[in-house]
C-alpha cells in the first residue's frame, strides 16, 4: 500500500515540511497512490473503518463521562475539552475520508503547477516559509501537547495504577488486563491520530495558501517586467499589441490560479466550517481548565496555545491572500496602458487593448476570500471574533463556578 508522493511537474520529489512528513504517515488521512491495487485498497478501507470503530468506542466511553458528572461543574469540564476535540475529529475525518481522491487529484495540481520551487524562486520561497513559521510554532506545541498523552502507559507501569488516558467511563468492564491494555493503547493511537490530523491538515491548508499567494506575487512581477520592457523598447505600431497580448496571457495564468482557489475551498469548506465552530467552545474550556488548575497537566495549556495560534496563523494567511487579490484589479489597472496608447500609432490595437484592460478589471473586481460553507471566512476578522466569543463563554464560566 503506498502513500500518495508529491512529485512537480518535472517528476522530481518535493521535499515536504516535516509537519506535513508526519501528517503522511498517518494511514487515514494521507490519500494513497493512483497506482494501489484494488485488494490494497480494501485492506486500507479495512484500516480505516476500524479506526473509526475505535474514535466511536472512545466517543460513547468519554459521553458516558460527561452524563455521569454533569452536576459538577468543575469535573464535567475535565472532560469537555478532550471530547470537543474528539467529536471535531470524527467530523473532519469523515470528510477526509470521503474525499480523499479528490485531496490526491488537489495536491497533484498543486505540486505540478501552484506550489513554489526552492531553487526556481529561492527568495520567495524563503519569504514564504518566514509567514509559515508560526505553523510550525503550532505543530511544535501539539507535539509537545500529545506527549502527555503518549507517556500514559509508561507512568501506569511505573506507579502500578490503571488509569484511563482520558476522562471516560466505558460501557463494559475494562479491569481485566487483556481488556485494560488494548484500551489503553487504542487511547494512545486515538491521541496520536487526532494529534497528527490537527497539525498535518492545518500546516496543509497554510502551504497551500501561502504558495497560492506567492504565485499571484509571481503573476505581478512577471507582468510588471515585461510591462518595462515594452516601454523600453517602444516599438510603436506594436506596442498596444504587445500589451494586449500580455494581458490576455497574465488573465489565463490569473484565471488558472482562481479556479486552484475555488477547488481549495471546495475541498476544505465543509472542514474549515467545522473546525471554526468548535473553536470557541474548545478554547472556553481549555482555558477553564488551565485557569482553575493552573499547576496541573501541562496538556491543556498547550492545547489551548497551539489552537489559538493556529487560527491566527490561519487567518492571517487568509488575510493576505484577499488583499492580494484584492489588488488584481489595481495591477491591471497600473499597467501602463496610458503611456502605451500615447505612443501607440495603431487605432485599432488601442481599442483593442482598453476592452481587455476593461475585462481584466471586471474580472478582478472582488477579492478571494476561503470560506467554510459560505459561513466563516478565513481572516484575521473571522478569528479575532472566534476568540472573543471564547472569551466571553470563560467569563461566563468564572462567574458561575
Amino acid at each position: 500500500m503506498v502513500r500518495y508522493v508529491p512529485r512537480m511537474a518535472d517528476g522530481q520529489r518535493v521535499k515536504l515540511s516535516w509537519p506535513l512528513a508526519l501528517y503522511r504517515l498517518n494511514h487515514i488521512f494521507w490519500p494513497i497512490d493512483a497506482s494501489t491495487s484494488s485488494n490494497w485498497r480494501r485492506l486500507d478501507f479495512a484500516i480505516a473503518l476500524l479506526g473509526c470503530l475505535i474514535f466511536m468506542l472512545h466517543n460513547d466511553a468519554e459521553l458516558r463521562y460527561l452524563r455521569f458528572h454533569r452536576s459538577n461543574l468543575d469535573t464535567l469540564l475535565t472532560g469537555m475539552p478532550t471530547y470537543v476535540i474528539l467529536v471535531e475529529a470524527q467530523l473532519r475525518a469523515l470528510d477526509i475520508l470521503w474525499h480523499r481522491n479528490q485531496l490526491r487529484q488537489l495536491l497533484q495540481r498543486y505540486f505540478s503547477s501552484i506550489y513554489v520551487d526552492r531553487d526556481a524562486e529561492p527568495q520567495l520561497f524563503r519569504q514564504i516559509e518566514l509567514k509559515l513559521i508560526p505553523n510550525r510554532v503550532v505543530a511544535s506545541l501539539y507535539l509537545i501537547a500529545v506527549s502527555g498523552y503518549a507517556i500514559a502507559p509508561i507512568a501506569m507501569l511505573i506507579t502500578g495504577r490503571k488509569d484511563y488516558v482520558f476522562p471516560m467511563i466505558p460501557s463494559f468492564d475494562a479491569q481485566p488486563l487483556y481488556l485494560f491494555v488494548p484500551l489503553v493503547l487504542s487511547s494512545v493511537w486515538v491521541a496520536l491520530s487526532i494529534d497528527t490530523m490537527e497539525f498535518g491538515e492545518t500546516t496543509l491548508l497554510c502551504e497551500l495558501v501561502a504558495h497560492l499567494k506567492g504565485r499571484y506575487e509571481l503573476l505581478q512581477r512577471d507582468m510588471e517586467s515585461s510591462i518595462e520592457r515594452i516601454l523600453a523598447a517602444q516599438q510603436r505600431p506594436h506596442m498596444a499589441q504587445q500589451l494586449r497580448e500580455l494581458l490576455v496571457q497574465t488573465l489565463h495564468r490569473n484565471v488558472a490560479l482562481n479556479r486552484f482557489g475555488e477547488q481549495l475551498e471546495e475541498h476544505f469548506s465543509v472542514r474549515i466550517f467545522i473546525m471554526f465552530a468548535c473553536s470557541a467552545i474548545l478554547l472556553c474550556t481549555l482555558g477553564f481548565k488551565t485557569y482553575v488548575s493552573p499547576t496541573g497537566t501541562y496538556i491543556y495549556p498547550m492545547w489551548f496555545g497551539a489552537k489559538t495560534v493556529e487560527l491566527l496563523s490561519l487567518g492571517q494567511l487568509g488575510s493576505e491572500l484577499a488583499y492580494m487579490t484584492d489588488s488584481l484589479s489595481t495591477m491591471y489597472y497600473q499597467s501602463s496602458w496610458e503611456q502605451v496608447l500615447y505612443y501607440s500609432t495603431n487605432p485599432h490595437e488601442n481599442l483593442r487593448l482598453l476592452k481587455v484592460v476593461v475585462i481584466a478589471i471586471e474580472m478582478n473586481s472582488k477579492p478571494y476570500y476561503m470560506m467554510g460553507l459560505k459561513y466563516f471566512r478565513v481572516s484575521l476578522q473571522a478569528v479575532l471574533k472566534i476568540l472573543q466569543g471564547a472569551f466571553s463563554y470563560f467569563t461566563f464560566l468564572t462567574s458561575i463556578r
